[in-house]
């Protein structure tokens, strides 16, 4: 794509008149801090911008006046239900200016909802408005489906957007025998290529779970970090971390731009979840990493959950209000499975030890702390003693099962993962063994490599009873490519032997991402996790190796290896993060 947007000079931020807004409210929540947390977000979520209506509503634009193509940023549709789905785009001609290119104006958009390509069979169609103050994104909600595969697309005058696929959830009740679903987390755009996301939009999957970390708040420089571009130059409103809520849109702009990102999104519904990089690099609640003042940190949180909201395939239900968004939620596919989507970040109780690793102690293991909040933490028990699915899946940001550092006694572990929150894993393990959930998986994001664990009733015992399966998926881009067996390799398969699969590669899981499989065998589910795919370093290196996938059948009998096969290199599992497809768009 070419590089469009306004080429004046940027101001150290980018503003909105939804940062107004937010800047009018901050003095009165920081001013002497005389406000509780509580009272600000209040006054935060009464300040929101939302659209107006009547004669106060923003004019609306002639679509006729539209140039330029408005759907630079794709489409997509995400959280499948029984009958419905949420179809979703937002308009910016200008995708890199602070507007989008669209002014203050509304813009109607119309949609199709299609049982074929060529639309010619169109099940459902209306229109919808793409309000200013929410960026002009769409959020349609289509509802009266069949459970079934479905294309869309929308149209704004002459434009059409790009024909999106998706689909709906099995009837609820039904019994299909299998689901393909792929996890995926830590896209930093200046760390590499999307290349593992053109393979993903050529894989067959049902689901897509986006685990945390969309986007990166760190500054991206003109030639785009690691890509190294040549031909282009990013703007400067890019090279700055970003704070505000014009500055969250830009950067979800600059994401979207990616053409492997865009097709992505356009093959497959997507079930998104947050972690810390979509507002601030492990934030907790509303403590920020610099442990500035918290009213003042919630206005940034108030931005950056406004504008995840906006560019993600979301229901109103998930809507932010000020600096609160109510994102855990479950979804079911027939009885096969229940999923309870997690968000680990919003209700935490802050780091122990100032965040470092360290040895478990009085204070990490104090039993008032919690990872999930107290509300989410009973909406997760509650849902697994009212489950009759086959299998019970937790989608989720930061590893659940322990990860010791070294082979001391007590080892360092992680202070931002659940073994900082022993208390809350604890509570949680607890719940799901009184439920009597049998088939429990957990799909993590978070540490950029692929793990595999066994889920233990007592993890310093490895002969206790395994009660579920954990997999982490490595990350798009994140971290470079990684190695397979990293310097810490072989202290962390002794130290911690529940874990019975560690590759540090960030293309090793099919290119990048996680894509297990959950079947019904003998009326038992199972878990395969599929990972044939070892890229090389550039498109010269050697052919696709013999690998090994992992296998857990039922999920209690713990992981297992279940055969290895080897496959022909094809064109488009052999790029790194290092290179682009041959024909990938430049922003």
């Amino acid at each position: 794509m070419a590089l469009t947007g306004r080429q004046r000079p940027p101001p150290e931020h980018s503003f909105s008149p939804h940062d107004a807004v937010l800047r009018t409210a901050a003095p009165h929540v920081a001013r002497r801090r005389f406000l509780t947390v509580t009272a600000a977000a209040a006054m935060l979520a009464f300040s929101t911008n939302r659209p107006a209506r009547g004669a106060t509503a923003a004019p609306e634009l002639d679509a006729a006046r539209i140039t330029d193509d408005p759907f630079t940023l794709g489409a997509a549709s995400g959280d499948p239900l029984p009958d419905s789905v949420l179809i979703w785009t937002r308009l910016a001609p200008e995708p890199f200016a602070e507007d989008g290119g669209l002014g203050q104006q509304r813009v109607v958009v119309s949609w199709e909802v299609a049982m074929d390509e060529w639309f010619v069979f169109v099940e459902q169609s209306g229109v919808a408005t793409a309000h200013p103050e929410y960026g002009h994104s769409v959020h349609v909600d289509v509802k009266g489906l069949m459970p079934d595969s479905h294309c869309y697309r929308f149209r704004v005058g002459a434009w059409i957007s790009p024909a999106g696929r998706t689909r709906t959830a099995p009837a609820a009740g039904s019994d299909p025998d299998s689901m393909r679903l792929a996890a995926v987390a830590c896209q930093a755009y200046q760390d590499g290529y999307y290349t593992a996301r053109r393979h993903l939009a050529q894989e067959d999957v049902d689901v897509v779970f986006h685990l945390g970390d969309y986007l990166y708040e760190y500054a991206v420089d003109s030639a785009g970090g690691a890509r190294r571009y040549t031909d282009v130059k990013l703007p400067d409103v890019f090279n700055r971390e970003a704070t505000t809520l014009a500055d969250y849109r830009l950067r979800y702009a600059l994401y979207k731009t990616d053409p492997g990102l865009r097709a992505a999104h356009a093959q497959h519904p997507f079930v998104v979840t947050w972690d810390d990089r979509e507002t601030e690099n492990n934030y907790v609640g509303a403590v920020d990493e610099e442990h500035s003042p918290q009213e003042e940190f919630l206005v940034r949180r108030a931005a950056a959950y406004r504008a995840y909201w906006e560019n993600q395939p979301l229901r109103a239900a998930q809507l932010p209000k000020g600096p609160d968004a109510r994102l855990y939620r479950r979804l079911a596919w027939g009885s096969l499975a229940q999923f309870d989507i997690l968000d680990t970040r919003q209700y935490r109780s802050d780091q122990a030890y100032n965040d470092r690793p360290h040895a478990p102690g009085a204070e990490s293991d104090d039993p008032a702390r919690t990872l999930t909040g107290a509300e989410q933490e009973r909406s997760l028990l509650d849902g697994w003693w009212d489950s009759d699915a086959l299998s019970n899946v937790m989608p989720q940001q930061v590893c659940f099962s322990p990860r010791k550092f070294d082979l001391t006694a007590p080892a360092q572990v992680s202070m931002d993962a659940w073994d900082g929150y022993r208390a809350s894993r604890n509570r949680v393990m607890a719940g799901a063994k009184a439920a009597g959930i049998d088939n429990w998986m957990g799909l993590t994001g978070d540490v950029h490599v692929g793990y595999a664990f066994d889920v233990k009733e007592d993890f310093d015992d490895p002969q206790s009873e395994t009660v579920g399966t954990e997999f982490t998926c490595t990350s798009i881009a994140s971290g470079g490519n990684g190695a397979e067996k990293p310097p810490d390799w072989e202290t962390y398969m002794k130290a911690d032997p529940h874990m019975k699969y560690f590759d540090g590669r960030v293309l090793r899981h099919g290119g990048g991402f996680a894509r297990p499989e959950v079947r019904v065998r003998r009326g038992a589910a199972a878990v395969l996790h599929l990972a044939p795919f070892a890229a090389p370093k550039r498109e010269t290196g050697p052919p696709w190796t013999s690998r090994k996938a992992l296998q857990a059948r039922p999920f209690r009998q713990g992981l297992g290896l279940c055969g290895s096969y080897t496959r022909e290199r094809r064109r488009h599992h052999a790029w790194s993060t290092d290179m682009p497809s041959p024909d990938a768009e430049r922003p």
